[in-house]
């Protein structure tokens, strides 16, 4: 299922016109593209995190190892 872009309403996948305010909907090629586009989004985010997460615990295992 999609959403329109004009009102936000339920659309079945492929609708070319909304059938509650007529708006026009996107084509097929590009809710494609856009998917792809998310999906590398999506992917950069979780790899930025993981690195986030390997230097904290960097960060911490080199203050473990400090005595004062």
């Amino acid at each position: 299922m999609a959403f329109c872009i004009s009102c936000g309403q339920m659309q079945a996948d492929g609708t070319r016109f909304c059938r509650f305010c007529g708006g026009q909907q996107p084509g097929e090629q590009l809710i494609a593209r856009l998917r792809m586009e998310a999906e590398a989004i999506r992917f950069r985010m979780q790899q930025m995190q993981t690195q986030q997460m390997q230097q904290a615990n960097y960060g911490q295992q080199q203050n473990q190892g400090r005595r004062w």
